[in-house]
């Protein structure tokens, strides 16, 4: 016991506690090097990896050998850059292939993009962000896309309007953080503008937004709901702004049947 009456622990658990501890910083370092990869969507350089997720150099290398062997990672081009290797590339289809919704909207936005002939997604809420989780281009010559996996404000899209209409105006207050309603170009959506798109959607079951993040861009979606109804995903259309009310309104009708048909129980 040390002086002033505070028992030290013993040594082998000490130990334990230090190699665990040991451990737990490993694990997230491995997933700040996923997530900053991830971030930046290229092959990168070891060593600015060490320097922008503040894990020393050596360590780095360390790790990136090891997954490199795991085929977690691949070096490439010779010039000191790593990305994600194949075993990924699997591991992601096996989790694709394990969620029936997403199984089921792989061939669904497949479907609705080559009928339709415009762009087509399955987004859903990740935290308090909006979330491309699968994207199929369209026919078009110039295609419009978002990126898969990549954080967005729930203000900037159709779908974070239907993603969060189960919460009160309160709720969706507290939820959003309030630099989100602020544009790339420095624009500011009106909450009370946002809140009233909002309640329209629930009566609608659509929404429909222009030149939000994309001055030339209109986004169709709607809402997939479990069977309490409440939204769990959207699928949407990705399209020129100029495109006629008339072909928008024939995409919001494909984009409610489709919906529904992903909608479980209902």
């Amino acid at each position: 016991m040390k002086s002033g009456g505070v028992a030290e622990k013993p040594m082998a658990e000490k130990q334990a506690e230090e190699k665990s501890t040991g451990r737990a910083r490993g694990i997230d370092r491995v997933i700040a090097l996923m997530e900053h990869l991830h971030s930046r969507r290229a092959p990168t350089r070891i060593a600015d990896i060490a320097r922008d997720t503040g894990t020393p150099r050596s360590t780095m290398y360390e790790l990136v050998n090891t997954l490199v062997e795991a085929r977690w990672l691949e070096l490439r081009d010779g010039d000191g850059t790593v990305y994600f290797g194949p075993a990924m590339h699997y591991y992601g289809s096996d989790y694709l292939d394990s969620v029936d919704l997403i199984r089921k909207a792989r061939m669904e936005v497949a479907h609705i993009a080559e009928t339709v002939g415009e762009t087509a997604q399955f987004c859903t809420l990740e935290g308090d962000k909006y979330l491309v989780v699968l994207n199929e281009p369209g026919r078009r010559m110039f295609r419009i896309s978002s990126e898969i996996g990549i954080k967005v404000p729930i203000p900037w899209t159709a779908s974070g309007r239907l993603l969060v209409d189960h919460m009160s105006a309160d709720e969706i207050l507290r939820f959003i953080p309030p630099d989100d309603f602020v544009l790339p170009d420095g624009r500011r959506i009106a909450q009370d503008e946002f809140l009233e798109d909002i309640r329209r959607a629930r009566t609608q079951e659509y929404v429909r937004t222009t030149a939000l993040v994309d001055r030339f861009t209109t986004c169709l979606a709607a809402p997939v709901r479990d069977p309490a109804g409440r939204c769990i995903a959207t699928i949407c259309f990705v399209v020129p702004a100029d495109t006629t009310e008339e072909a928008q309104q024939v995409m919001i009708d494909t984009l409610k049947a489709s919906a529904e048909r992903l909608s479980p129980g209902r």
